[in-house]
């Protein structure tokens, strides 16, 4: 989930495009991003290639009932992104369905997402930090003062089993982690037979 107002591209493409072939950026039709697309742009980035249904249960899970992520939204952004420049789509034949269209990002489309992420990393970590600290004290306002120290304690465990949770989301020492050697998708199920994208087999390559 992305937070902030310092998604405009005008100066991020300019140096890119200096870096870089121009007409790797020549579809790009835009200057800005809004907060749901750059988000919608990061999820996929992390996926590599998506679903639109499972892009919006992801969306809603990052979300966590703050906002609800539903097709009549998503789908047209969805459009607009791959219109402006930012998104490719194919047409993947699974062997358990019809011919279904994932999302990935096209190659302007990854080093803008990466050139952002890049500047405002720790921008975005402070600002969530903050968020948790007024979230919290807000809260504690809230509450009446009989038992009020026994909900302190019970808000310091519920913030740190959260950071927890963060922390065992990866590993630094690496983590299960495997792509389809026919699509390149990343198969995030140890077990899986098939590529969810391709329906390529992977029971071959179950044991490495």
């Amino acid at each position: 989930m992305w937070l902030g107002k310092f998604l405009d591209l005008k100066d991020d493409l300019k140096e890119l495009t200096s870096e870089l072939k121009s007409e790797i950026f020549e579809a790009i039709k835009k200057n800005k991003l809004t907060p749901l697309e750059f988000t919608i742009l990061e999820t996929i980035f992390n996926k590599k290639e998506i679903h639109g249904y499972d892009l919006i249960d992801t969306l809603n899970q990052h979300f966590a009932g703050t906002w609800e992520a539903r097709s009549g939204t998503v789908y047209p952004i969805l459009s607009k992104l791959k219109r402006d420049g930012f998104l490719r789509t194919n047409q993947i034949k699974s062997p358990l369905g019809p011919i279904q269209k994932v999302y990935g990002l096209t190659e302007a489309g990854k080093k803008i997402i990466k050139r952002k992420v890049n500047q405002n990393f720790l921008d975005q970590l402070s600002f969530m930090q903050n968020f948790i600290i007024e979230l919290a004290s807000l809260y504690l306002k809230t509450l009446p003062e009989n038992g009020l120290e026994e909900k302190r304690a019970e808000v310091y465990d519920l913030i740190e089993g959260a950071f927890e949770n963060i922390k065992g989301s990866f590993s630094l020492k690496g983590e299960f982690k495997k792509n389809c050697a026919n699509c390149n998708a990343e198969i995030v199920r140890r077990g899986s037979a098939y590529c969810s994208f391709c329906g390529s087999s992977l029971i071959l390559n179950e044991e490495e």
